[in-house]
């Protein structure tokens, strides 16, 4: 009987569909667009998807592909990200991340890093002296976009990529695994085919690549089409070809030592007939798992497909999958292609969200901050160098370490940010008043405002509350709230005219009061009338001045920082399977 862990798909009919319709292809490191011949694929330089980083040539003789030619290291920074918004949020999408180090930097020392999407970590990259390395993703997006992100992990040993992919998937395309986990690619292969197949006989660039093994027959389709329009939707090309034993007694098998430890499973087989058969002829086979047979009997149709797979099976590296014919078959099995995936944890949710949306308003306000992409705190612990994050689920943001970041201006209102416990903004030219949302933060333990330029008091929320340590020292233009001249002070600020002209009135009643004593010892008395008369135009012409000079400020609009555009993600790549850091040889003949 067959394993409640499989299914066998049989001539399935096409059902409604979502198809995530984006197909980037980033050739990292370049500044050009252009458009390779061999795939039809169009190709972008990577500056308008990523804010740092720089570019590099390979030096050594680069025959796997043109896009490989260039790649962008990063050598600040914990964790740089790429940003792709070209995304619907749910649609399912394909990422594919290629590395090639050809001896870039002259020191024959390929590095070794992390890989992640959108908080999720996705691979350990260890990358080699002369061949390409790739990784490939499938999930659903969560967001209105998604990113991908690669983060230093040894010292001395700086992330670089070649090219980013984004592919649109169809939403019924590998459906059989929880949309809320990560397909990780271990295997695709086209057995009997003699070269890769891609795009365009790929609509979804899937990198389908060459694989036979010992005491197998190739065997080629006759069939002028091949309906694919059901399943995982594999390309015509690949079920045009296959492989099968030189008798009818040898069985197909491979194992899964390509996997370093146990691991769950997500894994395809195909199977298409290459032939009409007579009447007396017959091709029937099982599928076992080591010793045991985990399906019915399958019978593959001619010019059509069926798939088997297989879900959320744990595995370890001596697993060995077998394609055995059955007693009443008299022709061997065979096997067209096969795909083998890992199955990742849950997809995390993300930084809690509030925090993340008051995090780009302030990114937003100060143009130094705009180049940090992805998500803040996940996967932990690749940070932003400049915040600290909690353990919770999610996490929330609970300290801001911007001294020294060239912050000007005033700061925007971030109170929503309620997690956090310190903040440091010394030595930066911040100024205007001290925000009194400081003192709304309920957790906050900790507020560095050193050496800026603020002015005015120190609002009474901040001075009042207890557990709280504040430095505000540096701060030329602060003064005490019991200090006159800094209720003045507070009172004349731009937007507060009533109390500015207050001020100005009493003192003009001051001088008016002693201005009799004055003129009755000092002057004769003919003059009189008209020495008033003067000095109160004189008055009149001051008190004029004086109002419009306070107004003026509170009308004065100062310039808003220009937004700019978040970096976006993408990949590109191209490679000669023959060289490709992942071996393909997954089919072997017991």
């Amino acid at each position: 009987m067959a394993s409640s862990h499989f299914l066998l798909l049989v001539l399935l009919l096409s059902v409604f569909s979502v198809y995530a319709d984006v197909f980037v292809s980033l050739d990292c490191g370049s500044s050009e667009a252009y458009t390779d011949h061999e795939t039809s694929i169009d190709w972008l330089g990577d500056a308008d998807y990523v804010a740092n980083g720089e570019s590099y040539v390979v030096q050594s003789n680069n025959l796997i592909s043109h896009v490989m030619d260039t790649l962008r290291v990063f050598t600040t920074r914990t964790k740089n990200c790429f940003l792709i918004d070209e995304i619907e949020k749910g649609g399912k999408v394909l990422i594919r991340a290629s590395f090639y180090y050809g001896n870039y930097d002259g020191k024959s020392n390929p590095p070794s890093f992390a890989l992640q999407f959108d908080g999720n970590h996705w691979a350990s990259v260890t990358t080699m002296s002369d061949q390409l390395v790739y990784y490939e993703t499938i999930y659903v997006v969560k967001g209105d976009y998604l990113t991908v992100c690669l983060a230093q992990t040894e010292d001395n040993q700086f992330p670089f990529i070649s090219a980013l992919e984004v592919r649109g998937l169809d939403s019924t395309m590998y459906s059989h695994v929880d949309d809320n986990h990560a397909l990780f690619l271990r295997r695709r292969v086209a057995f009997g085919s003699n070269k890769t197949i891609r795009n365009t006989d790929d609509p979804y660039d899937r990198i389908w690549t060459p694989g036979s093994g010992n005491l197998i027959e190739t065997l080629t389709s006759d069939a002028t089409t091949i309906d694919t329009s059901h399943g995982d939707q594999p390309p015509q090309q690949v079920l045009q070809n296959a492989i099968s034993t030189n008798n009818s007694l040898n069985i197909i098998s491979w194992n899964m030592n390509f996997l370093p430890i146990d691991s769950v499973i997500y894994m395809n087989m195909y199977f298409s007939e290459v032939t009409q058969l007579d009447v007396n002829q017959t091709r029937s086979f099982r599928i076992f798992q080591d010793n045991e047979s985990i399906s019915d009997p399958i019978l593959p149709p001619y010019e059509d497909f069926i798939q088997m797979y297989v879900s959320n099976l744990t595995v370890s590296p001596a697993t060995i999958f077998s394609v055995v014919r059955t007693t009443n078959s008299t022709l061997p099995p065979l096997i067209n292609a096969l795909e083998i995936f890992t199955i990742g944890n849950a997809l995390t949710d993300g930084t809690n969200s509030q925090d993340v949306e008051t995090l780009m308003s302030l990114q937003k306000e100060f143009e130094v901050l705009q180049g940090w992409i992805g998500d803040p705190c996940l996967p932990s612990p690749f940070t932003y160098d400049w915040i600290n994050c909690s353990s919770s689920d999610p996490p929330r943001i609970t300290a801001l370490y911007l001294s020294k970041f060239n912050l000007s201006g005033s700061l925007p209102d971030f109170s929503s940010m309620d997690a956090l416990e310190t903040i440091d903004l010394s030595n930066n030219d911040l100024d205007g008043p001290i925000p009194d949302f400081f003192g709304t933060l309920p957790n906050l333990k900790e507020l560095n405002l050193a050496n800026n330029k603020f002015t005015g008091p120190v609002p009474a929320s901040l001075s009042n509350k207890n557990g709280l340590t504040i430095d505000t020292s540096g701060n030329l233009g602060l003064c005490s709230s019991s200090d006159e001249s800094c209720q003045n002070n507070d009172s004349s600020s731009p937007g507060n005219d009533q109390p500015a002209t207050g001020s100005t009135k009493k003192n003009n009643k001051k001088k008016k009061n002693n201005m009799p004593i004055i003129l009755g010892t000092t002057i004769p008395a003919f003059l009189l009338v008209w020495a008033i008369v003067g000095i109160f135009a004189i008055l009149h012409y001051k008190n004029k001045r004086a109002t419009t000079s306070l107004v003026n400020p509170g009308q004065a609009s100062g310039g808003s920082t220009p937004f700019v555009n978040r970096v976006q993600m993408s990949e590109n790549f191209e490679k000669n399977p023959e060289v490709a850091a992942h071996d393909h040889e997954n089919s072997t003949n017991v």
